[in-house]
């Protein structure tokens, strides 16, 4: 009991996950942004010929990534989860993953885009990233981008594949917590 009250303390986030079913029992008490990072992409970064309109110049989802973002949007979709839009980064493995999760349309946003290895500006992405939240309603909207957006929008770290619930306009955020 020490221990759990321990990483309670020292780890806000694990006492904080919210269920997907709760989230969607009373989607009020949280935010309309449903935030993930891409599915497994072996390695860390992009190579140095990285062109985000050539797929062959990234780091791309691997089989089991792939297995993994069609798992989570059997998940969302049997769970009832129904976004209003779906906004992706442009890099391929944040698009197939947003594909493969299977919500359509999937249009591209810049506000999405990894600044990590500083192929866009982390000022302005994340200034357009604001403008994104600014203009949405409460309605449901699913994001999937990467972990340094994640993490400067909502101060949480996540794994490949996994989720944040953010609402915009109180700038709490949870982790989301799926089967």
């Amino acid at each position: 009991m020490r221990v759990w009250l321990l990483c309670c303390l020292l780890w806000p986030g694990l006492a904080s996950a919210v269920s997907l079913e709760a989230y969607l029992a009373a989607p009020e008490n949280y935010g309309p942004v449903l935030m993930f990072r891409h599915a497994l992409a072996p390695g860390g970064g992009d190579p140095g010929n990285f062109d985000v309109n050539d797929c062959s110049t990234q780091r791309n989802l691997s089989d089991a990534g792939r297995a993994q973002a069609v798992q989570i949007g059997e998940q969302l979709l049997g769970a009832g989860y129904r976004p209003q839009r779906v906004l992706t980064s442009p890099w391929c493995r944040c698009r197939e993953t947003a594909e493969l999760i299977g919500y359509q349309p999937v249009v591209d946003e810049l506000g999405l885009a990894s600044f990590f290895n500083g192929h866009v500006d982390r000022g302005e992405t994340l200034a357009r990233l604001e403008q994104v939240m600014d203009g949405l309603d409460r309605q449901p909207v699913l994001m999937v981008t990467h972990f340094v957006v994640i993490s400067a929008m909502t101060g949480r770290g996540i794994g490949s594949g996994e989720g944040v619930i953010y609402d915009p306009a109180t700038n709490q955020s949870w982790p989301l917590e799926m089967n």
